[in-house]
């Protein structure tokens, strides 16, 4: 098996908290534009086929499965993101039942749990420590497709790096999956700051909290008291 990919991915997250460090609010941004540009692709391409297939009885071929591939980074992206800024839903009726101790300790067993399930997709093969007998992930999955270097069904590259690049029409699957690999690297790099956050005591939860609730509760006799 390559460790070429562990290697680049590791990188990558050393690059990502070194920018974190000098521009924390440039990261963020970063982060949120990369999601919103996903979200407006999305949005365009499916008001483009309306429009085509209704208006001129035309359309784009690989809209559905470009769509498909764009949600997948959409969601996949998004896990990191919302660990990050504590905005994924969860039931949170025990933890608010429970002693404040008690609910940092699951909370912080909540980040653990967070960082060993992306830790199992990335690469299961450390598993052998523990004496589980069992191989794969998504980086030997993308390692794959690379090596084979197979195309998506539908996407096509433009006619004119075909050219210039002498390609072959179909988009590379590797290239449209690069996303699994990076996203759970990300889920695991955020989780472990979501870990050291609680047990710092910078945030309470990993999951989403009732701070617009308390907010609310804090500020309703405003009003009367003016």
């Amino acid at each position: 098996m390559a460790y070429w990919p562990h290697i680049y991915l590791l990188l990558l997250i050393f690059i990502i908290w070194l920018l974190e460090k000098k521009w924390p609010e440039r990261v963020a941004n970063a982060e949120e534009n990369i999601l919103v540009i996903i979200i407006t692709a999305i949005m365009l391409v499916s008001f483009g086929q309306v429009v085509a297939r209704y208006g001129f009885n035309s359309g784009w071929t690989a809209a559905l499965e470009f769509n498909t591939l764009a949600f997948s980074w959409l969601i996949l992206l998004g896990m990191s993101y919302g660990i990050k800024n504590g905005v994924h839903i969860g039931v949170d009726i025990l933890l608010n039942a429970v002693s404040k101790p008690i609910t940092r300790i699951m909370a912080l067993f909540g980040a653990l749990a967070s960082m060993f399930y992306g830790l199992i997709l990335l690469d299961s093969t450390w598993l052998h420590l523990l004496g589980v007998d069992v191989r794969g992930g998504a980086i030997e999955y993308w390692a794959k497709m690379f090596k084979i270097g197979i195309g998506v069904e539908e996407l096509r590259y433009p006619q004119i790096m075909q050219d210039v690049f002498d390609l072959k029409p179909r988009v590379h699957r590797w290239l449209v999956l690069v996303v699994l690999p990076i996203s759970l690297a990300l889920l695991v790099y955020r989780s472990g700051q979501a870990f050291v956050d609680i047990y710092t005591g910078k945030r309470r939860m990993l999951i989403s909290g009732h701070e617009g609730q308390e907010l609310v509760e804090e500020n309703k006799d405003i009003l009367k008291d003016s």
